[in-house]
């Protein structure tokens, strides 16, 4: 686990490592949806078959929504589809706005800057579900996706990162 500490205040901001199986964005966000409601982490198995559940519908909105969503998807949409249903398959930005889409919430997507160390909003879907307390995930710049457990106050917060 890793710890995020802000410069201004003395509250600590955890982000809970997911592993890199290709399910990282889609573990990141059921996680980042349990944590936010208030239950306890799931288990390994089972954050694997949730992960795994999400990412069905997620392709089942896809087809739901094709008319929109065709046009931004790498080459032929159903190739697309079919591939994004593969556990191994990575997840990336249309995924988390179909993952928005299915779960009607917000999710906000943060990078940490190299040279300031600090957090700052790169993306957000599923405004339209409400702007309060949206599932956070941390993307690290090479396809990889983590869970921030706590929120973040600013969206451009100033935090150090700390190994715990």
């Amino acid at each position: 686990m890793f710890w995020l500490s802000t410069f201004q205040a003395p509250s600590q901001i955890l982000f809970i490592g997911i592993p890199g199986d290709g399910r990282c964005l889609f573990r990141s966000v059921i996680l980042g949806a349990w944590l936010r409601s208030g239950k306890q982490s799931p288990t390994e198995r089972s954050q694997k078959v949730l992960a795994d559940e999400l990412r069905s519908k997620v392709a089942d909105e896809f087809i739901k929504r094709r008319a929109d969503t065709e046009w931004f998807v790498e080459g032929d949409f159903d190739n697309y589809v079919v591939q994004m249903r593969k556990p191994h398959i990575w997840g990336g930005e249309p995924e988390l706005l179909m993952c928005s889409h299915v779960l009607k919430t917000a999710i906000t997507v943060y990078m940490k800057e190299k040279k300031s160390a600090s957090l700052k909003v790169v993306s957000e879907y599923g405004q339209e579900y409400g702007k309060e307390n949206p599932i956070r995930v941390l993307y690290h710049g090479y396809g990889h996706y983590d869970v921030l457990r706590s929120p973040v106050s600013s969206a451009s917060s100033k935090h150090r990162w700390k190994k715990r």
